[in-house]
C-alpha cells in the first residue's frame, strides 16, 4: 500500500527535467571527458576508469548502470522510493544518450573531443560545467544522477565524518589509483579541475543561479522599519519575538529578504529610521513564494 502510494506522487514534470538532465550529463562526459580521457568524479569517474582497463564490450554505459542501481537500490529504505525511482530512471538515461553518442550516432568521440579537440584545460572546465548542470538539476528535481551520493549518506555518518567529506575523500582515493594505474598524474589532476567546475555548477543549479541574502533587523523601531521596506520594495516582512540575553528587554527582529542589488538601499532605508539598527546579512539558497503574497 505505501509502495503504491509512493508512485502516486512521481510527477510527469520531474521525469522530463530528469530527462534533460541525464541528456546534458551524457553530452559532457562523452564530448569532453571521455575522448582525452579524464575523469568525471565518483560512480561516474569509477565507470569511465573502469571502462578504460577492460575489454571493449564492457562499455562506460555498462558500468554506469552495473554499479549505480544496486546503490540506489540499497539505499531504498533511507532514501525512499520516489528518491530511488528518479535516480534509476536519470542514471538509465544518461547510460542509453552516453551509448547512443559513442556507438551509434555518426559522432567521433573516440580520440578528441568534438568541440575542445585535445585541449585538456578546456575539457575538463567545460565538461565539468556541464556534467555540473546535468547533476545539478537531476538533485534539484528528486533524484541523483551518481550513487556516490547515496553511499555517502548510509556510511558517513557510521565513519564520524561529514557527507560532502565522504565524497571528497573517495574522489581523491579514485584520483591516485587512476594515477598508478595510468603511470601518469596529468589526468587525474587535469580531473580534479572537472571535479571542482562540477561542484561549483552543482551549487548554482540546486541552489539557484541568483542568491537571495536574508537580513535580520535588529531595531528599536521595528513598525516602522517594517512598513518603509514593504512599501520602498513592495514585499513583506516578517516580525519576530526576541529578548535581550544582557538587558533582558522585549525585542522584534524585522526579517526581510532581499537580492544582492538592494543591500545598499536597504541599509540607507533602516538607517533613516534608526540609525542604530543592527544588521546580519546571510545567504539565502533559494526564495519560494507565491506571487500574490505580502508575507515572507
Amino acid at each position: 500500500m505505501k509502495l503504491k502510494e509512493s508512485f502516486k506522487k512521481l510527477k510527469l514534470r520531474n521525469f522530463i527535467m530528469l530527462t534533460v538532465a541525464g541528456v546534458i550529463n551524457a553530452f559532457g562526459i562523452t564530448f569532453f571527458l571521455a575522448p582525452v580521457k579524464l575523469f568525471d568524479s565518483g560512480i561516474s569517474g569509477t565507470s569511465m576508469l573502469l571502462s578504460q582497463q577492460t575489454p571493449e564490450f564492457f562499455s562506460l554505459s555498462f558500468f554506469l548502470i552495473v554499479l549505480n542501481i544496486p546503490l540506489f537500490l540499497y539505499g531504498l529504505k533511507k532514501q525512499g522510493v520516489c528518491f530511488t525511482f528518479y535516480s534509476i530512471y536519470v542514471v538509465t538515461v544518461y547510460s542509453v544518450v552516453a551509448w547512443l553518442i559513442t556507438d551509434v550516432l555518426p559522432i567521433d568521440v573516440s580520440y578528441a573531443s568534438p568541440l575542445a579537440e585535445k585541449d585538456l584545460l578546456l575539457c575538463a572546465i567545460f565538461g565539468g560545467l556541464i556534467s555540473g548542470i546535468g547533476s545539478g538539476l537531476a538533485i534539484r528535481y528528486g533524484g541523483a544522477i551518481d550513487g556516490i551520493e547515496v553511499m555517502a549518506i548510509i556510511f558517513a555518518k557510521r565513519l564520524g565524518i561529514t557527507v560532502g567529506t565522504f565524497v571528497m575523500v573517495y574522489n581523491v582515493l579514485l584520483y591516485i589509483s587512476a594515477g598508478f594505474i595510468l603511470h601518469s598524474w596529468i589526468l587525474p589532476l587535469y580531473s580534479i579541475v572537472t571535479y571542482a567546475a562540477a561542484l561549483k555548477t552543482v551549487d548554482f543549479i540546486v541552489e539557484g543561479l541568483d542568491r537571495s541574502k536574508a537580513v535580520m533587523i535588529i531595531t528599536s523601531k521595528p513598525k516602522e522599519v517594517s512598513k518603509a521596506l514593504m512599501n520602498t520594495f513592495e514585499t513583506g516582512t516578517t516580525l519576530i519575538g526576541a529578548s535581550g540575553g544582557y538587558s533582558e528587554t522585549e525585542k522584534t527582529i524585522v526579517y526581510f529578504v532581499v537580492n544582492r542589488f538592494q543591500i545598499a538601499k536597504m541599509k540607507d532605508v533602516v538607517h533613516s529610521i534608526d540609525d542604530t539598527a543592527y544588521l546580519t546579512i546571510s545567504d539565502v539558497a533559494d526564495v519560494f513564494k507565491k506571487e500574490h503574497s505580502i508575507d515572507n
